[in-house]
């Protein structure tokens, strides 16, 4: 219907001669490139936050643990009063106290060292006796700081922590220094823990399950939030260069239109005085004919002057709308092409008449030039439905035809300036018909039916 039939395709194509144009520079797609840096960014933002949550979740949590442990070790030897005990040969006073460290949950070995580095007591009897030049942690303890570190159990772990250790690849270790005081707070020996806390773990893992799940759907949340926005962002800046290109290009035509008028009006008059004078009573033959340029010369001249109003600038009016008479208005206008067509009119007009506010003469206008497309749209002849019913905040006027319909390439184009279907077409049609509505504050559409042909739908503000 309306747009397949005057608003597509280009008016002019260039010739073979003509100088070639400076190819237009690929759109910039601004949700794509938001869309792939954004999600990197959040990912890596995301990605990062976690592991760092997690090493301090892991790391507070071992911390403690071996705080506690210190705390306890320290109790007991100060409950025993065997911190002055912490030399050969072993007491039995401090093997009681130091078989309460083996004995703790999780402990699977427990070491007691002197200040020269030499085991005083282990639970495991190999190592009772022995000393150690080179270890690290034991010298931090020695100097008076609780010492951990962890890690998986190693096969040579399980041998020489426990025999029920054996074919167990998936537990964890922790292995602490805690370095034991006299009541004046000198060091006197430290006490090696090598613990499986496996409850630790789990409530380790667990936290840095959660952290993980909070980071990514964080994350997910702030990049649909970003990506959200960054769309509504886009389709406005389109929406505003359309307009704006739009608005250049019908700029233009507006001067055109002005020149054109003024142009073909002193023609047009001279036309029109001659057939008046050619209509004679006696002349029935010619009379018909002649009825019909006078009536084709009156609608050029309302075109025309609509024209040079629309070339312009002014403002609009804002007047209340009689819908329905519009629309009998319109039809009365374009009565003789529709029975030239052999196309039927079904008026399906609402009673009440909806209220409407805006420009009568180019509502008008775009009725006119929308039932015009619609018969054109059925050559051999069809049903033309004109419907006026109310909507949110004002009416809607639909246009429907039995024709073709659009194309579905064709769709997305049929209010651009210059491109049009029809041989003869301008292809401004409804790009002024669009751009009249939307001074006045409506909106303009256009569809395939459910069954067949083509809508327009004309939204007027109440």
């Amino acid at each position: 219907m309306i747009g397949s039939r005057e608003e597509f395709a280009p008016m002019n194509t260039p010739s073979a001669d003509a100088t070639p144009l400076i190819p237009a520079p690929p759109p910039y797609r601004l949700t794509r490139r938001f869309s792939i840096a954004a999600f990197a960014s959040v990912v890596a933002f995301a990605g990062a936050l976690g592991w760092v949550l997690s090493v301090l979740l892991h790391d507070r949590l071992l911390t403690r643990d071996a705080e506690v442990t210190m705390e306890f070790v320290q109790s007991v030897v100060s409950t025993d009063e065997t911190a002055r005990q912490f030399s050969p040969p072993v007491t039995p006073a401090l093997e009681d106290t130091l078989r309460h460290f083996a004995q703790m949950p999780d402990v699977l070995r427990a070491n007691v060292y002197t200040p020269d580095r030499r085991a005083l007591w282990s639970s495991d009897r190999n190592i009772q006796g022995r000393t150690f030049d080179h270890n690290d942690e034991l010298d931090r303890a020695l100097a008076g700081g609780i010492v951990f570190k962890s890690g998986a159990v190693s096969k040579e772990e399980h041998v020489a922590a426990a025999k029920a250790l054996a074919g167990d690849h998936n537990r964890y270790f922790v292995e602490i220094y805690v370095p034991v005081r006299d009541p004046a707070g000198k060091v006197v020996g430290v006490v090696e823990l090598y613990k499986t806390p496996d409850a630790l773990f789990d409530a380790i893992a667990g936290g840095q399950r959660t952290i993980a799940i909070v980071s990514a759907l964080g994350g997910l949340l702030l990049f649909a939030v970003l990506l959200g926005i960054v769309r509504r962002a886009d389709r406005i800046m389109q929406d505003q260069q359309r307009r704006l290109v739009e608005g250049e290009r019908l700029g233009a035509v507006g001067e055109m239109a002005a020149t054109v008028a003024h142009a073909i009006r002193n023609p047009l008059s001279s036309i029109r005085t001659s057939v008046e004078v050619a209509v004679d009573p006696g002349n029935s033959d010619f009379r018909e004919s002649a009825e019909d340029i006078v009536t084709e010369v009156d609608k050029i001249e309302e075109w025309i002057r609509q024209l040079l109003v629309f070339s312009r600038p002014g403002s609009i009016a804002r007047e209340t709308l009689d819908p329905n008479g519009l629309v009998r208005k319109t039809l009365a206008t374009a009565s003789r092409d529709a029975s030239r067509a052999h196309v039927k009119v079904d008026l399906r007009l609402a009673d009440p008449p909806p209220s409407a506010r805006g420009d009568g003469m180019l509502v008008e206008h775009v009725l006119v030039s929308l039932v015009g497309n619609a018969i054109d749209a059925m050559a051999t002849g069809g049903t033309l439905t004109l419907t006026t019913r109310a909507s949110n905040a004002g009416c809607e006027i639909l246009v429907a035809d039995t024709g073709p319909g659009i194309r579905a390439q064709d769709l997305p184009r049929v209010f651009e300036p210059f491109y049009s279907t029809k041989t003869r077409g301008t292809g401004l049609g409804l790009a002024l018909a669009r751009r009249l509505v939307e001074r006045m504050g409506g909106t303009l559409s256009l569809e395939n039916g459910e069954a067949t042909g083509a809508v327009a739908r004309l939204h007027l503000p109440a």
